[in-house]
């Protein structure tokens, strides 16, 4: 580790505070195995602070843990036994704990020059994090590898071959990362401003993680390139879907799902009119239930979850969710969270924020 790195994790330690710093300890929020608790999410407390917490199926919160500040995404890794959250862009922590209780919490901040969009994920053997970051000054996406088997020090970083990098996930192949380059260009300077929405560049791209090479790279068409490309996961059969953020006309209705493979080109769900307008412009999140073969939206500024078969892209569901906000699969179809503290009809004084993170045990 470097002696800069090793400044700034001393700096953002005394940023936090000694007060934050004790409430981390291997018997905290992660303690899996002493629970059902099958999901997690990072929320809000109503005194303002933040952190994470894991819930049942039923939505009942098990436990929690602080955070220094407003996190978004989250990952997991079963072998591993381990979890991170990452702050919302553009923030500059994530913390990985422990989901079975038998370490403490590991905090880790950003590298000079480079702030996190709030997504990551894991290797396959657990022992890598991948992180989606901003490298502000030369407005490209980059990603940053940590190893977990050394506390997490940061230990390299590839470019994802776009502008704006969101959310990422983990090929069948154990070896590539899917990631939406939302081409929406931000700085820290300017907080959560947008830059170029008359010149976006979205895409989604293919980067073999071995070596940091693109495998391929797709861009959107030019009456699409306001179409930000912001959510990935995973079908059974190892089609890489991903969910769109629009920043064109409110009346304009582009297409907002879809999906491809490797060697495929990309494919858009043509959505009932009703349906994309209900979703206005924006999904939030996006899941897929393996199992039942099914995916679903979300879309807080729509009030709305949709439910899709994946097979045919035929809409199953559409129900009315008032601030809508993450989504994972369950057992059956999905758990819907919302910025009012609502997780499958239970109701806690928490707000949650955009993402739920799945568990395993469902």
């Amino acid at each position: 580790m470097s002696t800069k790195t090793l400044i700034d994790r001393r700096s953002f330690v005394k940023m936090a505070g000694a007060a934050w710093m004790a409430t981390l300890a291997p018997s905290g929020a992660f303690a899996l195995e002493r629970a059902d608790a099958v999901f997690a999410s990072a929320f809000m407390a109503p005194d303002g602070s933040y952190g994470v917490a894991t819930l049942t199926e039923e939505g009942e919160i098990v436990e929690r843990t602080l955070l220094p500040a407003r996190a978004h995404g989250m990952a997991f890794s079963p072998a591993a036994r381990r979890a991170v959250a990452f702050a919302r862009r553009p923030g500059t922590y994530a913390m990985i704990l422990a989901t079975d209780g038998t370490a403490e919490p590991v905090v880790i901040s950003a590298a000079e020059g480079r702030h996190f969009f709030g997504h990551g994920c894991f290797s396959a053997d657990g022992r890598l994090l991948y992180a989606t970051e901003n490298d502000f000054s030369a407005n490209r996406g980059m990603i940053g590898v940590y190893d977990g088997t050394r506390g997490f020090i940061r230990t390299g970083e590839f470019p994802t071959y776009g502008i704006g990098p969101h959310d990422m996930t983990l090929t069948a192949d154990g070896r590539t990362l899917a990631i939406a380059n939302g081409g929406i260009e931000t700085h820290p300077d300017f907080g959560r401003t947008k830059l170029n929405l008359d010149h976006m560049e979205p895409s989604l791209a293919l980067v073999d993680t071995a070596t940091g090479a693109l495998i391929e790279k797709h861009g959107l068409p030019p009456e699409l390139k306001q179409l930000s490309t912001r959510h990935v996961d995973i079908g059974a059969d190892g089609r890489i879907w991903f969910a769109c953020q629009y920043e064109g006309a409110r009346n304009d209705l582009p297409p907002l799902v879809g999906h491809f493979k490797k060697g495929e080109e990309l494919s858009f769900i043509p959505l009932p009119e009703r349906t994309t307008a209900a979703l206005a412009n924006y999904v939030g999140a996006i899941a897929i239930n393996r199992r039942e073969d099914l995916v679903a939206l979300t879309s807080p500024k729509g009030k709305v979850a949709v439910t899709l078969e994946a097979k045919t892209g035929a809409v199953l569901k559409e129900e009315r969710v008032v601030d809508a906000a993450g989504v994972a699969a369950a057992r059956p179809g999905f758990a819907v969270s919302t910025y009012d503290g609502r997780f499958k009809g239970q109701k806690s004084a928490v707000a949650w924020d955009q993402h739920i993170l799945g568990l395993g045990k469902d």
